[in-house]
């Protein structure tokens, strides 16, 4: 029997079993897949094209102390994040920004970048809700501009909604950046761990205190009393609990299935030694997939006459299919039914729920690395 058991091996429960593993903690992580890196997983092709099976994964950051601690598993290839849009074949930075407003409106842009700034301010995000408030036409004419061909659409295809049903509330925080930078993310820190995510993995799970079993469905293995205990394979366990998986899941969908969104991944390795302008460009008004993802052009990866792409195509989550789970769908109904999984974990004192599918939110890398950070903090 170990200190903790942690479930899942991805960024929550990798980061959690270093910092436990350096106190002195032994720890025991079982893995349902087969490998190590949850979503982040990342190996190489039959061409030696490094790709993220599970779709792209971009590294930013401003937490100082989350920064210093992945620094420790990986050198970092230099690489910031630009995402164009293709408007009806014509690309466009996005976020829309100033130099997205040159090539949308030509000679009158300089005009209008004028009276952006004037009203806003310059190298700030202005959300296009705030826009449509403004009196001033030509700001409502921009702000109409960006939701109808970079939001709208892209957002339908991406949680397969109707106009009507897209919350005013979500539609309120797509920006205007009033810059010309053209980085997708302003963060302090951006990279790509020079040799890989599972690379960086492997070295962060490298400690004597950690012992990682891949291929093991942890939800066969671990009951719940009435009393608040915790049983494994029959035997109570008195160590902490770190479940990083499905809330629904742990307690067996007692109170039904949480939704999500899914995503299909359509690959292709083409005979070229480039495919498209940056590495990820979005579709946001045409075609039925969200965008294309060039891995070569994310990690600087150098292969010459090939090139691995991506299409990704949102669609239902369907838990009996097989399907990876991988947007919550926030409403209050799907919050509600969530938060009648979490009442229930309450009742449990050594279990700690963390991620993106154990908290039914969404976290980027740094954010879930900075709360597996504070939560450890807590336990020790």
């Amino acid at each position: 029997m170990k200190d903790v058991l942690i479930v899942g091996a991805g960024f929550a429960g990798a980061v959690a079993a270093r910092v436990l593993a350096e106190k002195g903690k032994s720890v025991l992580i079982l893995e349902k897949r087969d490998h190590i890196g949850g979503n982040a997983y990342d190996k190489k092709n039959e061409e030696g094209i490094l790709v993220h099976v599970y779709g792209p994964h971009i590294y930013h950051t401003n937490f100082e102390d989350v920064h210093a601690f992945l620094s420790r598993f990986t050198e970092w290839y230099p690489y910031s994040h630009e995402v164009v849009g293709n408007i009806y074949g014509k690309e466009i930075p996005v976020p829309f920004n100033l130099n997205s407003l040159d090539m949308v409106y030509g000679e009158d842009a300089q005009r209008l970048a004028a009276k952006l700034t004037a009203a806003f301010g310059s190298e700030v995000k202005v959300p296009i809700l705030k826009l449509r408030e403004s009196d001033d036409p030509d700001l409502k004419m921009i702000a109409d501009y960006v939701y109808e061909n970079v939001f709208l659409h892209y957002t339908m295809k991406q949680w397969g909604k109707k106009p009507e049903d897209i919350d005013p509330a979500t539609t309120g925080r797509v920006p205007v950046f009033i810059s010309r930078d053209n980085r997708y993310f302003t963060d302090k820190y951006q990279g790509m761990p020079k040799d890989g995510y599972t690379a960086l993995f492997e070295k962060m799970l490298d400690h004597p205190n950690i012992e990682v079993r891949t291929g093991i469905d942890a939800y066969r293995r671990i009951s719940f009393n009435e009393d608040g205990s915790i049983y494994i394979d029959g035997d109570a366990f008195e160590g902490e609990v770190i479940h990083t998986g499905p809330i629904d899941e742990l307690f067996d969908f007692e109170y039904g299935h949480l939704p999500y969104r899914s995503l299909r991944f359509d690959w292709e390795t083409l005979d070229t030694d480039s495919f498209q302008s940056h590495a990820v460009v979005n579709y946001n008004v045409t075609e039925d997939f969200t965008r294309i993802t060039e891995f070569k052009k994310l990690t600087g990866q150098q292969v010459p006459g090939k090139t691995t792409i991506i299409r990704e195509y949102p669609l239902a989550y369907e838990p009996d299919k097989g399907e990876i789970p991988y947007y919550a769908i926030i409403n209050d109904e799907n919050m509600a039914l969530y938060e009648k999984y979490a009442k229930k974990a309450e009742k449990y004192k050594k279990l700690h729920l963390i991620g993106r599918l154990a908290e039914y939110k969404y976290y980027n890398i740094d954010g879930i690395t900075k709360r597996a950070l504070d939560m450890c903090k807590e336990l020790c």
